[in-house]
C-alpha cells in the first residue's frame, strides 16, 4: 500500500472546507468515504469533494472494510465515544482537538488505545506540523534566544450565534476548549515540560453560558506562559516567545494560510531577521505524517499521552477560574 484510505466522520465545516481538500493533495492520503447522520448531507459533500462513498450513519462508515483510518471533526463531546468505536472497528484515528471534555475522558481513550497497539491515534493539533512551529522550536532548543523565559499568546474571534457549535456549553463549546487549547499546547511544546501550577480567569456569556473571555498564566519551572482567548473579540492571533538573548514572533500562529508564505521574526541582540516560510498547507502535512506513520508502522508525531496532558492543564485552568487561586 502506498496510500491510506480515509473515512471522514461528519460534514463539519472545518473538514469540508479545509481538512479534506488539503488531505486530498497528499501523496499518501485517499479520502474514500464521508458520513453524516443525514445521508443527503453526506452525498452533497461527497459530490462537492469528489469522494466515492457517502454514508447516512457513522456506523456504516466504520463497518466499511476498505477504510483504514478515520478523521473525526465531530463536536467536542463526541470525540472520545466515536474514537473508541473507531478503534474497536479496527480503524486508525485522527481526532480533532480538544481530544475530550475532561481528563477522565482523555484517559479512557488512551486506555482503549493501549488495548489496540497496532492502531495509531492522534489529536489533530495541526499547527505543530507547520514549518514555522518546527523552526520556532528548533530556535528555542538550540538556544538561539538564550534561555526561554516567557511566552505570550493571543487568539480571538467574534461569534455570538447560539446555533454555532462553538457556543453550546453542553457540547464543550467556549473559548478555552476551542482556541485556548492551542496556547496551552504550544507552551508545553516549546518548554518541553508540564506547568507546575496555573492561574485562570474566565468571563462567561450570561445567555450562552460558555466562556467568552479566558486568560491564563502557566507557571513552568524555568519560566511562564500567559494567554488570552476570546470568542467575542475582534479576530486576532499572535504569539511572542521571549528569552534572555532574543525573541521569536509568529505572525499567524494557528490559522496559517495555505495560499501565501507565512512570516516570523527572530530577534537576537539588536538584529531582527525576518523568516519567510514556503507556501504549504498544515492540514496536508498533518495527513501525510499520520498516513506515513500507519504505512511504516512508526510512532505518530504527537502521542496520545500528550493530549491527556493538555487536557490536564485545561481542566486545571477551569478549576483555578472557579476558585480564584493557583491550581
Amino acid at each position: 500500500m502506498s496510500k491510506i484510505r480515509w473515512g471522514v466522520m461528519s460534514t463539519a465545516s472545518i473538514g469540508v472546507r479545509q481538512v479534506i481538500p488539503a488531505m486530498q493533495l497528499g501523496e499518501h492520503c485517499e479520502i474514500l468515504a464521508i458520513a453524516s447522520r443525514n445521508l443527503e448531507k453526506a452525498q452533497a459533500a461527497a459530490r462537492q469533494l469528489g469522494i466515492p462513498k457517502a454514508y447516512g450513519t457513522y456506523e456504516e462508515l466504520l463497518a466499511d472494510p476498505h477504510i483504514d483510518a478515520v478523521y473525526i471533526p465531530l463536536p467536542n463531546h463526541m470525540h472520545v465515544p466515536w474514537s473508541i468505536k473507531a478503534l474497536d472497528a479496527g480503524k486508525h484515528v485522527l481526532c480533532e482537538k480538544p481530544i475530550g471534555l475532561t481528563v477522565a475522558q482523555a484517559q479512557e481513550l488512551l486506555d482503549v488505545a493501549n488495548q489496540h497497539p497496532q492502531l495509531k491515534v492522534m489529536e489533530a493539533f495541526m499547527y505543530r506540523h507547520h514549518p514555522q512551529w518546527q523552526r520556532a522550536r528548533q530556535l528555542v532548543v538550540e538556544g538561539k534566544i538564550g534561555d526561554l523565559r516567557t511566552i505570550q499568546s493571543f487568539f480571538s474571534y467574534y461569534k455570538t450565534d447560539p446555533d454555532n457549535i462553538r457556543n453550546r456549553a453542553e457540547t464543550g463549546g467556549g473559548g478555552l476548549m476551542d482556541i485556548g487549547c492551542y496556547a496551552i499546547s504550544l507552551a508545553r511544546f516549546l518548554f518541553g515540560a508540564e506547568p507546575r501550577r496555573v492561574l485562570g480567569m474566565m468571563e462567561r456569556d450570561p445567555h450562552l453560558k460558555i466562556d467568552r473571555l479566558t486568560s491564563g498564566i502557566l507557571d513552568f519551572h524555568s519560566g511562564t506562559s500567559t494567554f488570552t482567548c476570546s470568542t467575542q473579540l475582534t479576530p486576532y492571533q499572535r504569539v511572542n516567545i521571549l528569552g534572555t538573548e532574543g525573541r521569536i514572533e509568529i505572525e499567524i500562529p494557528f490559522n496559517a494560510p495555505s495560499d501565501r508564505p507565512c512570516k516570523m521574526w527572530h530577534q537576537h541582540g539588536s538584529k531582527v531577521d525576518e523568516i519567510v516560510l514556503n507556501v504549504c498547507d498544515q492540514y496536508t502535512i498533518q495527513g501525510e505524517l499520520f498516513s506515513l506513520a500507519v504505512l511504516n508502522d512508526t510512532d505518530v508525531p504527537t502521542p496520545l499521552k500528550d493530549a491527556v496532558a493538555n487536557m490536564q492543564v485545561i481542566e486545571a485552568v477551569i478549576r483555578s477560574a472557579k476558585s480564584g487561586t493557583f491550581v
